[in-house]
Order: C-alpha cells, then sequence, then structure tokens
C-alpha cells in the first residue's frame, strides 16, 4: 500500500479522505460531498486502512465506539447481578455453598455454581475491566494521533474546493482593502484568536486544546481502571472484617501475618434515660437503648523478626490503644475502624455429672465453647467423654445425626458418654439448650446444666488502599477533560483574497451560534459579507 501524495506536494499516508496540507479532497466520494465530515479533518486512521494480519483485525474490533459501550455495558450488568446476592466475603458463618443453597434455595445453588460469589475478582470481570482499558487505548491513539498530524500540518492557505465544502462560507465579489484587511486582523486579536498569514491568506485559530478534551477523558479513564484492577493484586487493597472477642488474640487480616491484635477490653455506653431524656426523648422512648460510645482497648503487637505465624511466635508489644467510631487505630498502611460489637456471646459452659436417683452431684467440668476437651476428668473412676460437639445446633438429621449450622457457638449441643463404676463403657447422653435426650434408652445418671460464662466482642474493619491516590488522580484527570472539553472550542476561520474575490469559511467542533456571532462581529466595517450557514440552505432546499 502506497502512500497518497496530493498535487500541493504533501505526501499523505494511505487511506486519507483529504490533504494534511491543503485540505484537497483525495477520494471521490469527498470530491461528491456538500460538506466535508471534519470530525477527523478526513485524516487515515489505522483501523479504516489495514485489515489483512490478526493486529490488524484485533486492533479494528477494538477500536470502535460500540464496541466499547458494548463492553461498558454488559461490565455494568455484571457489576449489577453482583448486588442481588451478598458476596462471600460478607458470610462468615457457613461455607458459601452451604450458605446460598439454605438461603436462597435453587436459586442460590445456581448462583455459586455460576462463580457469582466472589464476581468482583472472578477472571471473566477481571478481563472484563482490561477489555474497557484496551478499548480506550486503541481508540484514542486511533483518533488521536493522525487527527494531531492533520491540525499540525494544515496550511494556512487552503484549497478552495475545501474552504466551500465548509458549513459557514460565502464567495464575494469585493474587494478588500488593506484597511479592511488589517481591521480584519484587529478584530480577530480582539477575540483571541491566533492569527497565521501567508501570501494575502489569513488562518485564524483558537482553543484547539478543545479538541484534546476527549483523550483526556480517556486518560483519566484508562488511570482509573488501573487503580481498580490493582486493588485485585495482593497487597495493595485490604477490606476485612475483624471480629474480636475479649481476651482474644488475632492475626489481623492483611497482614501476612506479621500484626496481632488482643483485645483487652471492649466498653459500650448508652445514654441515661434520666440524664439525657430532655436530649434523646424521642429515640430513647421509641428504641429503649441507644449507644453513647462504643470502644475496644487493644494491644498492638508485631512478630519479631518478620516471622509468619507457627514459625515465629513473638510477639513485640507495639502500642497500646482505644478504638473509638471515627477514630481508628492507624499503623503503616493500615486503618482499623469500630464497626460494630456483641454483648454477652457465649464463652463456655459448665456441667454437673448427676445420679438420676438421689440426685448426688459427682463432680463439675467446664467445657471451652472454643476449645473443647475430648475427656473430662471428675476422679473416683466418673468421667465424661465429648463424643460430639455442635456449636449451631438445628436438629437431627434423617439419618439421626445431630447437626449444626455454623461452628459460632449460638445454640451449642454436646453428645456426651458418661462413664462410672455401673457402667464402665459409658451412657449417652444429647445435651443442649432446652435440650436432654437419652438417644441409646435410659440413662442412670445425667448431665445438668450448671452456670455459662459470656463475653463480649469487638467487630473491627481493616482498610489498606493503596490505590485510592491512583483512583483520585485518575478521576481529577478526567474531569479536566470534561472541562477542556465542554466550556471551550475549537475555532477556525479562513479568509482568502483570490482574483478581487473574497472567501470567508469557517469550522467549529461545537457552538455554531458563538462562531457566528463572533465573525459578524471580526467584519463589521468592513465590505466583507457574513458567511452562510449552508447546512441550513441544505435543509431550506428540502
Amino acid at each position: 500500500m502506497k502512500e497518497i501524495k496530493c498535487v500541493c506536494g504533501h505526501v499523505n499516508p494511505i487511506g486519507t479522505i483529504l490533504c494534511e496540507s491543503c485540505g484537497r479532497a483525495l477520494t471521490d466520494e469527498a470530491k461528491q460531498e456538500k460538506l466535508h465530515d471534519m470530525r477527523y479533518e478526513g485524516s487515515a486512521r489505522r483501523s479504516q486502512t489495514y485489515n489483512k494480519t490478526i493486529v490488524d483485525k484485533i486492533w479494528n474490533f477494538f477500536s470502535s465506539v460500540k464496541v466499547g459501550v458494548w463492553l461498558i455495558v454488559i461490565t455494568l450488568i455484571a457489576s449489577a447481578l453482583g448486588t442481588i446476592l451478598p458476596q462471600e466475603e460478607y458470610i462468615n458463618s457457613l461455607t458459601p455453598e452451604q450458605y446460598y443453597k439454605d438461603e436462597y434455595g435453587w436459586f442460590g445453588e445456581l448462583w455459586f455454581k455460576l462463580g457469582f460469589q466472589d464476581l468482583y475478582s472472578s477472571w471473566w470481570y477481571l478481563l472484563l475491566v482490561a477489555s474497557i482499558g484496551v478499548s480506550l487505548v486503541i481508540c484514542s491513539l486511533d483518533r488521536f494521533i493522525p487527527l494531531h498530524r492533520a491540525l499540525k500540518t494544515q496550511k494556512i492557505g487552503r484549497h478552495e474546493g475545501f474552504l466551500k465544502r465548509q458549513r459557514l462560507y460565502i464567495r464575494s465579489e469585493v474587494e478588500l482593502t488593506d484597511n479592511h484587511f488589517d481591521l480584519i486582523k484587529q478584530n480577530l486579536k480582539a477575540k483571541r484568536y491566533k492569527i497565521r498569514e501567508e501570501d494575502g491568506s489569513i488562518l485564524a485559530e483558537k482553543g484547539r486544546f478543545s479538541r484534546w478534551g476527549p483523550y483526556v477523558n480517556h486518560i483519566g479513564l484508562i488511570i482509573f481502571l488501573i487503580g481498580a484492577l490493582l486493588r485485585s493484586v495482593p497487597g495493595m487493597y485490604v477490606d476485612e472484617t475483624l471480629k474480636l472477642r475479649e481476651g482474644e488474640k488475632k492475626v489481623i487480616p492483611g497482614t501476612h501475618s506479621q500484626y496481632v491484635l488482643e483485645n483487652k477490653k471492649f466498653i459500650l455506653e448508652t445514654y441515661d434515660k434520666n440524664k439525657d431524656k430532655e436530649k434523646f426523648n424521642q429515640a430513647l422512648d421509641r428504641v429503649g437503648t441507644v449507644a453513647k460510645n462504643f470502644q475496644t482497648n487493644v494491644t498492638l503487637y508485631k512478630r519479631e523478626d518478620g516471622g509468619i505465624a507457627g514459625e515465629s511466635d513473638k510477639l513485640k508489644k507495639v502500642k497500646d490503644y482505644s478504638i473509638r467510631v471515627n477514630d481508628p487505630l492507624k499503623m503503616e498502611h493500615y486503618r482499623l475502624y469500630q464497626m460494630s460489637y456483641t454483648l454477652d456471646e457465649l464463652k463456655a459452659m459448665s456441667f454437673k455429672l448427676q445420679n438420676k436417683k438421689n440426685g448426688q452431684s459427682l463432680g463439675e467440668f467446664k467445657i471451652d465453647l472454643y476449645n473443647p476437651k475430648d475427656v473430662y476428668d471428675l476422679k473416683n473412676g466418673y468421667k465424661v467423654e465429648l463424643m460430639g460437639y455442635y456449636p449451631d445446633f438445628s436438629g437431627i438429621s434423617k439419618e439421626g445425626e445431630p447437626q449444626t449450622k455454623t461452628s459460632v457457638p449460638n445454640n451449642p449441643a454436646f453428645l456426651f458418654n458418661m462413664i462410672s463404676p455401673e457402667h464402665p463403657k459409658g451412657e449417652v447422653s444429647l445435651i443442649g439448650i432446652k435440650l436432654n435426650q437419652e438417644p441409646l434408652g435410659e440413662n442412670d445418671y445425667k448431665i445438668a446444666f450448671s452456670s455459662i460464662d459470656t463475653r463480649n466482642a469487638t467487630i473491627l474493619t481493616v482498610r489498606k488502599d493503596l490505590t485510592l491516590w491512583i483512583l483520585a488522580l485518575g478521576g481529577l484527570i478526567f474531569m479536566i477533560g470534561v472541562v477542556q472539553g465542554m466550556y471551550w472550542n475549537h475555532r477556525r476561520i479562513w479568509i482568502r483574497r483570490v482574483n478581487g474575490e473574497v472567501l470567508v469559511a469557517a469550522h467549529t467542533n461545537k457552538n455554531w451560534y458563538g462562531i457566528k456571532n463572533e465573525i459578524k462581529y471580526i467584519l463589521q466595517g468592513t465590505n466583507v459579507p457574513e458567511p452562510v450557514d449552508q447546512q441550513d440552505k441544505k435543509k431550506d432546499k428540502h
């Protein structure tokens, strides 16, 4: 494929419709047009020129605005689908597969099988976002480079055929005197036009930078999408929930086991109905209890020598802190926010082994609901074996097996084997809250509830966002492009003196009313008539 050399001597890339230099029509279609399409100055776009290799086909596919719009629409639909059911990161009790099946039936099961439970981190969703970025890059390059080259190369004295196919154009048989010519230049300067003059011809131009507004938008969007994609990179973005019970130590999510947090005490302060009733009369009467302050007193530790859990359990105290609402614990790039709490959560349950005939207690034992033992020795030949533990007891299955909904001790139940001198092999009993069953027949001994230990738990949100500045930068650049393209426009006015006649043509990428008013001001005081809007003239004929 050879380049196209215009009569004016300028060599144009293959596919050029209007000569980049003089504006002469280079194709039969362009020569027959009533008005030139000036969106890209008739320049050669790669997507409309090459279509042979696989690279060309990929380029042409992504350079299509329709493809870009459809990619955005599909991504928006996919994003909306992800909000129908909660994502798996918000499920703490059950496994995702069990949760969706139990809570939403066949629809939830289908949801899980389709992989929507972790939609925003799925490979196909990230591929959609990346495809939008690729489309933006290729669309921008495909249009920006030839447009920039055409505007940079344009001659002052444009071809007459180019001028008469502009929307605003007139050819008048008037003699433009030097005084009037100078007056026109003064008026152009008053309107802040940049004037270029050659052989009695004028090219007045202003606001060219506004043509780059859409491409600045694209740059901002590309940067924003890069920031969004970086959120899936480990270590760049963390948004996790940490439930920490009083006296408990846990590794802070997202810190690669480097930091450990201990809940020393959870404090809840409520408004007093006697002291604060005047201020919060309606709220206290309606709700009864309103939190005044809730905070978690914590101690932050860091593993020595940068060790990981299981390899280095030596913890070095970093600091004590009281986490309150809107007063997070800050460490490096992390923030730990006080979000919620759970009061009086079950911690341990105490039981007694009793003789059913005489009610004699043969010993007491306590079960840690988070770390139960297998055997509890009560001495003198009495002991209790824990055959099964069901933290969130949900009933007996068809097969006769006890079941649990979750691993959280919301409704604990226990399957005990009570060993005594009379029954060395033991007697089986299923014990829970309002539950006391003897599945293998009547027993001589029973397990009686004694007491319960509770503790408060705090719910913290762990956040780390190294992409925030990238997202903010992308948003800022995008808004600059919006302002650049919205509040300014690219205006050009051509004036030529040819054989005692004057040719006046003008073009703008938008706001034709504004450029018409400017031309009226520029030509006032001269004998040159105002150019005619050929688009209106064309409509009148129809």
